[in-house]
């Protein structure tokens, strides 16, 4: 039996209980006690929160109802379709020395992964062997620090999530070259997918991550994927997510970070791609001297939507978060920012910077910004702003007097303002990958 999601008189959240009821035997069968009861305990919450509608504050700008009204399939995706290194050529990063960890449909594929000759200590695999095989490990850090209470699509997540990729580095390993995910969907019918990643750098810990989106399909999709990233005492992570996915592809993409005393955590969302995009970025401090960097870029065109959504929780005191978000609006595209920085009453000494800007290039392309800042300590150093507005005109005139053609002046302007957000990409063929993108999008 197939459990789909059609635009009936049926609650949409109706048709992915009864789905989870459909396929309980089958999910939980084989699965630790702990595991099924917290995919119980999701999918009663979500039951309970349902999806949020136009009244709820963070979604008053990206209405959901309309992308989750189409049939998909939702549970069990089907088998994973075979792909060979030739088909994976197109998705490369070139110059990208790293691991590779391939996902297709949310499935991790270990033929077409190449996680050998990794440091002692490292696991990378699938989320599903990772339960089995590493399940102290899995059950340590798996939805440990997720609000799936309060956040429907974790909960939904939660519940349904059977694959994904699990990376653990342990205490004092730094993993010299990079890990890349490579997430492929691929299918001839309308999915609705869930893959789940948990990331964790145990204490004294580094690694790079980067992860990129693509479709190998013109059928509509809809993906909640959720990365959880624990950062231990002292480590560094760098995260750096592509959305590069095709034009029926929307989705919710939620990472959660939460970072011990001393931990350095770098997050870059780059957005080029996808109908409806919301990236989800939680961070929460447990301790002191901890660094938040998150930086966003977002190329729309057409009629996408693509909304960032940011939420940094200072909870203790000494920590520092970094925000820088562009935007660049062509077309009837629709842009949201929402960045909200929590300073808690203990926080004092705080130091949190807020920044977003954006371009719109047409009258019919919007952009929402909505910084916030609650802040309930004395002494601390936070600053926010936003500004949307156009190309500068004076500099347009002084490039075209210089021999440009307008295309030109206009892609070298708007290219210098991406160029902000993209210098802040660690991994140098990540950096020029993206800098060639960009500048293609704009006829440089």
């Amino acid at each position: 039996m197939t459990t789909t999601l059609t635009a009936t008189t049926t609650r949409p959240e109706d048709r992915f209980l009864h789905a989870f009821e459909a396929y309980a035997g089958e999910v939980l069968n084989g699965t630790s006690e702990h595991l099924a009861a917290l995919r119980r305990k999701a999918i009663e919450r979500f039951g309970v929160l349902g999806f949020p509608g136009r009244k709820s504050e963070a979604w008053k700008y990206t209405p959901i109802a309309k992308a989750l009204q189409h049939p998909y399939r939702i549970d069990p995706v089907p088998a994973v379709p075979a792909l060979n290194e030739q088909a994976l050529a197109d998705y490369a990063i070139p110059e990208l020395d790293a691991y590779r960890v391939v996902l297709v449909n949310g499935r991790f594929v270990p033929e077409l992964s190449t996680t050998s000759d990794l440091p002692e200590g490292v696991v990378l695999t699938g989320l599903e062997e990772a339960a089995r095989r590493h399940a102290d490990l899995f059950e340590k850090y798996f939805a440990h620090y997720l609000d799936f209470e309060n956040e429907p699509f974790l909960a939904l997540n939660t519940a349904f999530a059977r694959d994904g990729f699990f990376l653990y580095v342990p205490e004092g390993t730094a993993l010299e070259r990079p890990v890349h995910v490579l997430n492929l969907i691929d299918t001839d019918e309308e999915l609705f997918l869930q893959p789940r990643n948990v990331v964790v750098a145990a204490p004294g810990a580094s690694l790079k991550l980067v992860t990129s989106g693509h479709s190998r399909t013109a059928q509509r999709t809809f993906t909640n994927g959720v990365t959880e990233v624990f950062v231990g005492q002292g480590a560094e992570v760098h995260q750096y997510d592509l959305r590069l996915e095709g034009e029926a592809a929307s989705g919710i993409f939620s990472t959660q970070a939460y970072l011990e005393g001393g931990a350095r955590y770098t997050n870059g969302t780059l957005t080029l791609g996808g109908a409806l995009v919301r990236n989800n970025v939680y961070v929460r401090f447990d301790d002191q001297e901890g660094e938040a960097h998150l930086y966003g870029l977002f190329l729309g065109r057409g009629s996408m939507h693509i909304d960032n959504h940011t939420m940094i929780d200072h909870a203790v005191p000494h920590c520092v978060s970094n925000e820088l978000y562009k935007g660049i609006l062509d077309d009837e595209a629709t842009g949201v920012f929402n960045g909200k920085v929590l300073v808690r009453p203990h926080a004092q000494k705080t130091n949190a910077y807020q920044s977003n800007k954006s371009i719109v290039l047409t009258r019919e392309a919007r952009m929402y910004s909505k910084p916030e800042l609650e802040i309930y300590a004395d002494d601390v150093r936070c600053t926010h702003g936003a500004a949307i507005g156009q190309l500068d005109e004076d500099g347009i005139f002084y490039l075209r007097a210089r021999g440009l053609t307008l295309q030109k002046a206009r892609a070298m302007m708007l290219l210098a303002f991406a160029r902000d957000v993209l210098d802040q990409i660690a991994v140098a063929p990540v950096r020029a990958y993206l800098d060639e993108l960009v500048a293609g999008r704009f006829g440089a």
